[in-house]
């Protein structure tokens, strides 16, 4: 009885009618732990309390993986379903001039880019003089420049992420100034046509970066792709 005179009587009878809320209480059995080795002395190893410890710094990493696993699906999810009501806006034009106005509107809107443009390449001559009041969401270019801009290290690459140096803000037209990351889109527009560019410009320094996944950007690019060969036909 003298063992237990230290404990008030309705929290002994609560902790004996409940020990399984002891167990599940972290700081409770940790505290209980602490206690034991304390009263067991400096020169005597507790192996129990020891596994203790391990366990639990385990299970903490294994929360933190938990947490990341959970956190990127829900931003990928978020992603995705960005890039569908992109998508949905870019085809709900019935016109290639709205098809080019929303793109440099609703579609740059709902991807939250600074910049959203068209790169089509020329063989030469005057450019069609109709397609010059699109210039804002349009840039005509020689041919070879969607390779050259998107750089050799890029051949072959459908998507490409980057930050912006100064030198490289020419597709990006008045939002220039203020574009610090870029994703680049490599476009084939079909048998006999040169290659075009999607360029989206950010103010964020970090929304485009290399090492981030592109199968979502790759999944609108190929939308974009068969669209503007329908136009184009």
């Amino acid at each position: 009885m003298a063992q237990t005179a230290g404990i008030a009587a309705a929290l002994r009878a609560h902790i004996l009618s409940a020990p399984e809320a002891v167990l599940d209480d972290r700081e409770v059995m940790a505290a209980l732990i602490a206690a034991n080795e304390r009263a067991l002395g400096a020169n005597i190893v507790d192996l129990r309390g020891i596994a203790m410890h391990r366990l639990e710094a385990r299970l903490d990493r294994l929360e933190e993986t938990h947490r990341s696993v959970i956190a990127a699906a829900y931003e990928n999810l978020a992603g995705m379903n960005q890039i569908h009501r992109a998508v949905v806006k870019m085809l709900d034009p019935l016109t290639f001039e709205d098809f080019l106005g929303a793109l440099g509107t609703e579609v740059a809107d709902v991807l939250r880019v600074a910049s959203l443009r068209l790169v089509l390449e020329s063989a030469g001559g005057p450019a069609d003089p109709a397609l010059m009041r699109f210039a804002d969401v349009m840039l005509v270019a020689d041919a070879g420049f969607v390779e050259a801009y998107m750089g050799r290290a890029a051949s072959g690459r459908q998507v490409v992420l980057r930050q912006v140096m100064p030198e490289d803000r020419l597709v990006h037209g008045a939002a220039a100034e203020d574009v610090r990351s870029e994703a680049l889109i490599r476009l084939d527009l079909g048998a006999g046509r040169l290659p075009g560019m999607l360029a989206m410009g950010s103010e964020d320094p970090h929304q485009f970066k290399p090492n981030q996944g592109t199968e979502l950007l790759g999944f609108f690019g190929a939308v974009f792709e068969r669209a503007m060969r329908r136009w184009l036909a």
